[in-house]
């Protein structure tokens, strides 16, 4: 059967594919649309299984708000920046938050496993694997959460084009325009200072015994403080821990909009509060930094490109 151009325009349209792939797959599936797009799946699936290996560690994070209540982040990793910024893949990533707030999911196996949002008949990783095939690196949907305020808004803030996706939970009576800005300062807040905590109530005993510890350790390795006495040294302790645990616990940072440079978060949400006539607090956040924690390659672009012109 003749492939004729408009076929292969349809092929593109329905799969993403690139043109010679689908020209590729008519002509072996004889012109037959059905066959030409499995044909596509499973070439994708057998270039998706090549790419597995190589490390993916740039990509987006991105946010969908479904409503007041509802919302998703979600990361998407790819092995260059240059494809992060590609349009097919950043569409791709917020088809993947879309799926994300709508999912019932417990974690990643059960996501991956579910209808496609954009076509029941695939699979999520039906859809990461054509993608795969499509942009021609490593694709990988690492992690999403899914946040649903029982009492109260969910705010959002993405830092960086995609670097950096936050989701603030908050309880509260009132929800207006003064409240939800309030929110999405405080997101930004946890985008530029990273806390670990809301408050100090969240941090275990064993997290703080094991600081002690260790500061004692760096005391006791230290010729001057080591001879100091007992009660001095279990002050410089207490005082290190409590240093830090204003750096890691939200409420207790520096907010990042102080206009005196000295308010805490803590103090601003007691402002917004009584300006609101209710209470306004962080119940919890989701905070997601593209790559955090991967081991990315070093790239040497020059001679990327000159063994491609290869």
């Amino acid at each position: 059967m003749a492939i004729t151009a408009a076929m292969v325009k349809e092929l593109r349209e329905m799969t993403g594919a690139g043109m010679m792939d689908c020209k590729k797959a008519l002509n072996e599936t004889n012109g037959n649309m059905d066959e030409a797009v499995e044909f596509l799946r499973k070439n994708g699936q057998a270039k998706a299984e090549k790419k597995a290996s190589r490390i993916a560690a740039e990509g987006l994070c991105t946010v969908v708000v479904k409503d007041e209540k509802t919302a998703a982040v979600v990361e998407v990793n790819s092995e260059t920046d240059f494809v992060a910024k590609n349009e097919t893949f950043q569409a791709f990533v917020k088809a993947v938050a879309e799926q994300a707030v709508n999912s019932d999911a417990a974690d990643m196996d059960a996501f991956m496993a579910e209808p496609w949002i954009e076509d029941a008949g695939k699979t999520v990783n039906d859809a990461l694997v054509e993608k795969v095939a499509v942009i021609g690196e490593n694709l990988k949907i690492r992690r999403f959460e899914k946040v649903v305020a029982e009492h109260g808004c969910v705010a959002s803030y993405i830092h960086g084009g995609g670097r950096i996706g936050v989701i603030v939970d908050a309880e509260t009576d009132v929800v207006n325009d003064a409240v939800k800005e309030a929110l999405v300062n405080i997101a930004m807040q946890i985008a530029a200072l990273s806390p670990k905590y809301v408050s100090r109530d969240e941090v275990s005993a064993d997290y703080i015994a094991h600081e002690k510890e260790i500061l004692l350790a760096q005391i006791m390795n230290d010729p001057k403080e080591s001879q100091k006495p007992e009660k001095v040294i279990n002050g410089i302790i207490e005082g290190r821990v409590s240093k830090e645990l204003k750096e890691i616990c939200l409420v207790d940072q520096v907010y990042v909009k102080a206009e005196d440079g000295k308010q805490t978060v803590g103090k601003y949400l007691e402002e917004v509060s009584k300006a609101v006539g209710c209470p306004v607090k962080v119940k919890r956040f989701v905070r997601f930094e593209t790559g955090e924690g991967l081991e990315k390659k070093q790239e040497d672009f020059a001679a990327e490109v000159a063994a491609q012109m290869k």
